[in-house]
C-alpha cells in the first residue's frame, strides 16, 4: 500500500526519498543543553543529507519514581523548543499527556507525540487530532500492531490525516521489551509512515536502581532491523554523555557515535528503497 505523505514543514514530508531522523535527549535538561544538542544534530544530518526533527520532552509524566527528574514543565519547555525552532531552524517534537495541553503545544510544536502508555486514551488522541498538526502515535507496549487501526480511526475522526506511527517494542514479561520487526510492515498497511524507535525498544522498564535500565549497544541493530523491513525513519535518543543524562541514561546513544550509525542507516534505507548508489 502506498503511504500517505505527512507534511511536517515546508521542507520535510514523510514518506520521502530520504531517511528521516527524529533525535534528541529524552528530556529537556536546560536551555543551553537543548540548543547545543539541536545544533550538533542538525549539522550531522545536514552533512549526511538526512531529514531531521528535534525531539525532547518538556515533562516526563510517567517516571518510575516520585523524585525522578521530569523536565522544566510545559511553559518553560515550550519556550525552549520555540527557541530551537527560531535559532537552529529545525522542526520540533514533544509529547503531551493531557488533552488540555494540545492547543497550547500546537502553537510551538511541529509534531505532537502521543506517549505509548497513553496511545489508547481517546480524549488525548482527539484533542491532538483537532490541532491538525502532525501526530506521532507511539504504539503501546501492550497493543498488537493490527489493533492500531482503532487508534488511527480516533484521530481520523477529527479530520486529521497527518498521522505517524512509531514502533517501540512490546512488553515481554517483567522489565523486558522485545521488538517484532513484523510490526512495521503490518502497520504500514494502514497507509501512514512508520518509524522505528530504536532506543526505547532496548529499554528495560523499571529494571534500574531508581528507574528503567537499557542496552544502548543494541539500539543500532534495532534501527537496522526496522529500516530493513520498511521503516520510514529512526527515532533515537542521543546525549553527549549518556551516563549523566537526567532520563533514559541506559538506552541513549552517544552523540559521538551517531554519524557512524547514521551513515549505515542511510545506506540501508537507500538500498531497501531502490537506490544502491
Amino acid at each position: 500500500m502506498k503511504k500517505n505523505k505527512v507534511h511536517i514543514t515546508h521542507n520535510i514530508s514523510i514518506p520521502s526519498d530520504k531517511l528521516l531522523l527524529i533525535a534528541g535527549p529524552c528530556v529537556i535538561e536546560s536551555r543551553e543543553h537543548t540548543l547545543f544538542l539541536a545544533k550538533e544534530l542538525k549539522e550531522i544530518c545536514k552533512e549526511l543529507d538526512v531529514l531531521f526533527i528535534f525531539k525532547a520532552s518538556f515533562d516526563k509524566a510517567n517516571r518510575s519514581h516520585i523524585d525522578a527528574y521530569r523536565g522544566p514543565g510545559m511553559e518553560q519547555g515550550l519556550n525552549i523548543l520555540r527557541e530551537v525552532k527560531e535559532k537552529i531552524l529545525v522542526p520540533v517534537l514533544s509529547d503531551i499527556h493531557e488533552p488540555w495541553q494540545a492547543p497550547t503545544c500546537a502553537d510551538v510544536l511541529d509534531v505532537i507525540q502521543i506517549p505509548a502508555f497513553l496511545s489508547r486514551q481517546t480524549d488525548l488522541l482527539l484533542s491532538a487530532g483537532y490541532t491538525q498538526k502532525a501526530i506521532n502515535i507511539k504504539k503501546g507496549q501492550f497493543i498488537a500492531p493490527w489493533n492500531m487501526k482503532e487508534v488511527i480511526e480516533k484521530v481520523l475522526s477529527t479530520g486529521n490525516k497527518n498521522i505517524i506511527l512509531t514502533e517501540r517494542g512490546n512488553s515481554f514479561g517483567y522489565n523486558q521489551l522485545v521488538m517484532d520487526p513484523c510490526s512495521i510492515p503490518i502497520m504500514s498497511e494502514f497507509g501512514f509512515p512508520v518509524i522505528i524507535d530504536a532506543t526505547h525498544s532496548v529499554q528495560k522498564p523499571g529494571a534500574g536502581i531508581k528507574g528503567s535500565g537499557g542496552n544502548r549497544e543494541l539500539a543500532p541493530y534495532i534501527a537496522n532491523a526496522g529500516i530493513a523491513v520498511g521503516a520510514d525513519g529512526v527515532f533515537i535518543e542521543v546525549h553527549e554523555n549518556p551516563e549523566k543524562a537526567l532520563s533514559d541514561s541506559s538506552n541513549s546513544i552517544y552523540l559521538s557515535e551517531l554519524p557512524t550509525y547514521l551513515k549505515r542507516w542511510k545506506a540501508l534505507f537507500n538500498c531497501i528503497n531502490g537506490d544502491i548508489k
